[in-house]
């Protein structure tokens, strides 16, 4: 049996983040991913044209079908939508001994709302407290804390301010960051223990979905039996290599390529813009 990944967020009809990028990058990654659906979207490389939450009590019985029946080795969550799932999704995870990847996400690559205002404080105090591991870029660094992260030099304040909130481990994913480094630069800290990750910096548009991806590479990794920071790593690379082998899809912006690990990446895709294993997805 090969190791158990849910991921609890939202479908992207479009099949470049959310549910749909998820399960890719579980079975990529060697492990058997499984969905609780959270929201339905109408959603294209153009943007998030509709989006609709499931009541609470769909999400509760999605959750219970499948942890009381075939268990999980990780969780990761995503786009929650309402305060109300917030809420339900953070309670039933507070009652599971997996490890537990939090992806607050707050907006998609296009600019568009998937969280309810109302619903970050609902983040803040029942969320992040039960996550193994928490994922936000730079924008959701400062729409959960306040802190706004411009350089290197603010990553750990602004990792100091996520981790009050309880989450046991964050990863600040620095791809939002303005420069010509040419380099893209995460934050992986406890409080105590810093691991500074780099990677190239691709000139690619085509990122959607990196964001899902590295919280659900992060799952996979974990569900393996990893250490938080071999797990991190990992996940950056695999993320890496998806983001220089994002590919044109639509009138938009196209996905990485959460299959460039199984042989059939089609190289670093074309078009102006800057990518990194850190962007939203």
């Amino acid at each position: 049996m090969p190791p158990r990944v849910l991921t609890v967020a939202g479908s992207d009809s479009g099949g470049g983040a959310g549910i749909q990028a998820d399960l890719k990058t579980m079975l990529a990654l060697g492990t058997h991913g499984m969905s609780v659906i959270t929201a339905v979207t109408a959603q294209n490389s153009l943007g998030v044209q509709g989006a609709w939450p499931l009541p609470v009590e769909a999400v509760r019985a999605q959750y219970r079908s499948v942890v009381d029946d075939i268990g999980v080795q990780a969780v990761k969550t995503g786009m929650l939508a309402s305060a109300e799932l917030v809420e339900a999704v953070a309670a039933l995870l507070a009652g599971s001994r997996a490890p537990v990847v939090v992806d607050p996400v707050g907006v998609s690559k296009h600019g568009d709302a998937l969280l309810a205002a109302s619903a970050l404080d609902s983040v803040r105090t029942k969320l992040l407290p039960v996550a193994t591991v928490a994922t936000p870029n730079l924008d959701e660094v400062t729409q959960l804390t306040g802190v706004r992260a411009q350089s290197e030099r603010d990553f750990r304040r602004a990792a100091e301010a996520v981790l009050a909130f309880g989450p046991q481990w964050v990863v600040i994913k620095g791809g939002h960051l303005a420069g010509d480094s040419g380099e893209a630069v995460d934050l992986l800290t406890d409080g105590s223990q810093e691991h500074w990750l780099r990677a190239p910096r691709y000139d690619n548009r085509h990122t959607h979905g990196t964001g899902c991806t590295l919280a659900s590479a992060i799952a996979a990794q974990l569900a393996k039996g990893q250490s938080v920071p071999q797990a991190v790593t990992a996940a950056k690379e695999y993320v890496t290599g998806a983001i220089a082998a994002g590919f044109s899809l639509g009138a938009g912006i196209g996905p990485v390529d959460h299959g460039w690990a199984l042989g059939r990446g089609n190289g670093a895709g074309a078009g102006a813009g800057t990518g990194s294993a850190s962007d939203e997805g």
